[in-house]
């Protein structure tokens, strides 16, 4: 509840912002709250549940998300065409409000440790290093190519600025389906599902580096690598709740730190990699680094089913 309060201070902030430094304080707040929010999430929404459903509430919120990014973005985006950027901030401590005050009502309250998912089913601190180790890479690898994906799809594969805009809406309907279509095997193939999303990211990537130029690839392969964004992020977390070594809110904590360093990472890498190669370049590396996660994640499979370490 104090995340959401936060979020809507901020937004409404930011809406009624001055000064610059009044905007970048007020827009750090808002960041720190929206990845503490995913942090905390977990352990509350599937706490009333059993531990063999966790999958399948992982999975619905994940869907939710998926649908606010998608509706979200383009709605936020209309409204602030029809009037003022500040209207659809506003608008978002307003949804923010409502949210506030409806889970105050209905969410029952406890500690945070008398949660029944404050800790992992089956603690595991190899699995955990696993997991968060290559959902890092896989961050990184994902987002050195998201900064440059308008000027390949513009300058490489030839669309026009409003065939670029529609394959970017096709790419969040990838990635609302991807999540919709994980989640039914979240809970019976937990760790196949998160190397297969990781395993499309890499394809999607490396496809594009070496068929970029061609036009039904380049539209292909973004939609592989939306469908794929989504589970990458929504397996690991799931994945943190079977796994923490300790309590699963400061686990799940851990994955959205090291995720959200994969994206800061990767859109500096591919900053750096553009003014040095082509911009198909910074999709090579992407997908090597999507490579590599896969690689951890076979690693770690492999380390598990060795023998067991001698007394």
């Amino acid at each position: 509840m104090r995340l959401l309060a936060s979020l809507v201070v901020s937004s409404l902030v930011v809406a009624l912002a001055t000064s610059y430094w009044m905007l970048l304080v007020a827009r750090l707040l808002t960041a720190l709250a929206q990845a503490l929010f995913w942090a905390v999430m977990g352990p509350v929404a599937v706490g009333p549940f059993a531990p063999e459903v966790r999958g399948r509430v992982v999975g619905a919120l994940s869907v939710a998300g998926s649908l606010a990014l998608v509706l979200g973005v383009p709605a936020g985006t209309w409204l602030g065409q029809q009037s003022d950027w500040q209207v659809p901030v506003a608008m978002l401590a307003g949804l923010g409000l409502i949210s506030l005050v409806t889970i105050a009502a209905l969410l029952p309250t406890s500690r945070p440790e008398e949660e029944r998912a404050a800790y992992g089913t089956r603690p595991d601190p190899r699995r955990f290093g696993t997991v968060l180790a290559a959902g890092t890479l896989s961050a990184t690898g994902a987002f050195t190519r998201y900064t440059c994906i308008v000027k390949l799809l513009g300058d490489v594969s030839g669309f026009s600025p409003s065939t670029v805009s529609a394959l970017f809406v096709a790419f969040g309907v990838a990635c609302l389906a991807g999540v919709s279509i994980t989640r039914v095997f979240l809970e019976r193939f937990p760790q196949a599902a998160l190397a297969t999303a990781v395993a499309t990211q890499a394809v999607g990537l490396l496809g594009l580096y070496a068929a970029g130029t061609h036009p039904v690839a380049a539209v292909l392969f973004p939609v592989l690598m939306g469908s794929a964004l989504g589970p990458v992020f929504m397996t690991s977390q799931n994945a943190m709740l079977h796994c923490a070594p300790g309590r699963t809110d400061i686990a799940l904590a851990a994955n959205c730190g090291s995720y959200n360093a994969g994206i800061a990472a990767g859109a500096a890498l591919g900053g750096l990699i553009l003014p040095l190669a082509d911009v198909r370049g910074t999709f090579l590396a992407g997908g090597l680094l999507t490579v590599g996660a896969c690689v951890v994640l076979l690693g770690g499979r492999l380390l598990r089913c060795g023998p067991e370490p001698a007394e």
